[in-house]
């Protein structure tokens, strides 16, 4: 081959490879644009689903719900994407007592009772304040005394603050057949600190409350309502520590549901 012929030749390559080049580099300015969109559509996605679930609660008329500061997802292990889910064990559904009416709120005797929670996770001790809750002081110990929380599960949890129990169908929607109110003992800061014991009800309605209470393990803000805040009636005197261990186990599967299933099997009260 002649020196022009390599020449050209040469000149030909080197053009090749510059367009070979700039295709790869055409190729890769596509493929970041198209993951910033995606990533971006992602992120506008979440945001919006926090905006609208982020302080939600159940959105049946009958639940007994406080308000939700937040909700949590668990990451999922890429080694476990492929293999079916297992299916949870039902919490356990009670075939309750419903009763015609709540009890007179002197049943609460102006005192103070104590309450020994046997549960599935060890035992929770509460102390319930009947001079500043007589109410929903009455309404507990009317309901522990009759067997009623009995073979309940607890069947929502606030991972970083709270468990909700006295639930028998154990779905948030359950209750004694009765509603009562009006709030008691709210605190005015709206913050819950942990230990507290209070009433469940139906957002928006201070007339809502029937048997589900929560357990407080962590201090949280609960801001208040058109109706207010919620019944403070009693305090976690023994088993906190219990509590913040279901808490630290994270959601199960279902819902809101606690990794560790917390059943009561008894309630004494004195």
């Amino acid at each position: 081959m002649s020196p022009s012929k390599r020449e050209r030749e040469r000149a030909r390559q080197l053009h090749d490879k510059r367009l070979a080049r700039q295709q790869r580099a055409k190729v890769r300015r596509q493929r970041t644009i198209a993951i910033v969109v995606v990533g971006t559509l992602v992120l506008s996605g979440l945001v919006i689903a926090l905006l609208t679930y982020g302080f939600g609660g159940d959105d049946s008329d009958q639940a007994e719900t406080p308000t939700d500061p937040g909700a949590q997802t668990d990451p999922i292990d890429e080694a476990d994407q492929d293999a079916p889910p297992a299916d949870p064990e039902p919490l356990p559904s009670i075939d309750a007592p419903q009763y015609d009416a709540a009890p007179d709120a002197s049943l609460a005797e102006d005192r103070t009772w104590q309450a020994t929670v046997d549960t599935s996770v060890g035992t929770v001790q509460l102390e319930l304040d009947g001079a500043a809750a007589p109410q929903a002081v009455a309404n507990f110990v009317h309901l522990a005394s009759d067997g009623y929380f009995d073979g309940t599960a607890c069947h929502r949890l606030l991972p970083e603050s709270l468990l909700q129990c006295g639930d028998p169908t154990a779905t948030g929607t359950g209750g004694p057949g009765y509603s009562f109110g009006p709030i008691e003992n709210a605190p005015e800061d709206d913050v819950y600190p942990a230990g507290t014991v209070a009433m469940a009800r139906v957002g928006g309605d201070g007339e809502s409350m029937g048997s589900q209470f929560f357990l407080v393990f962590a201090d949280v803000p609960l801001p208040a309502d058109d109706a207010g805040g919620y019944s403070v009636f009693g305090t976690v005197t023994e088993g906190l520590d219990l509590l913040a261990e279901v808490g630290s186990a994270g959601l199960g599967t279902e819902g809101e549901r606690p990794a560790i299933d917390v059943i009561i099997e008894n309630v004494e009260i004195q």
